[in-house]
């Protein structure tokens, strides 16, 4: 009879996937033109803090536009001039400075996560 053959062994291949190797990025990362203090990093990071201003700029001309022209309503004759001026001052001020707040921390957040996606490279993982 023929001698049968053991079965041949099994190896196991681990290695990091095809889709997940790391590829060396295009161009340098614009974190380490930060970290080293280059023209261009000192660039991106003003432009940062360019639109950060620009938001609160905007936020703050819009509460003195909107809430500093409040005050204009006792200039009206007094019988005009009673409780709606009181009631805008006291109950209407509030959700409007809340408004103004609540859109300047969307811009400010929006703002520092356009410039993390500009900083960041693409093939790094996030997290």
């Amino acid at each position: 009879m023929a001698e049968q053959q053991p079965p041949p062994r099994r190896e196991i291949v681990t290695g990091v996937p095809r889709g997940a190797r790391r590829r060396p990025p295009a161009h340098a990362p614009a974190r380490s033109e930060i970290s080293e203090q280059t023209t261009l990093g000192a660039t991106y990071v003003r432009a940062l803090m360019r639109s950060q201003l620009r938001a609160g700029l905007g936020a703050v001309a819009v509460l003195v536009l909107v809430l500093g022209l409040l005050p204009l309503g006792f200039l009206m004759p007094r019988s005009a001039a009673g409780t709606p001026v009181w009631v805008a001052l006291g109950l209407v001020a509030y959700p409007v400075m809340w408004l103004i707040a609540r859109w300047y921390v969307a811009r400010a957040e929006r703002n520092e996560a356009d410039f993390t996606g500009l900083v960041t490279d693409p093939a790094e993982p996030v997290g």
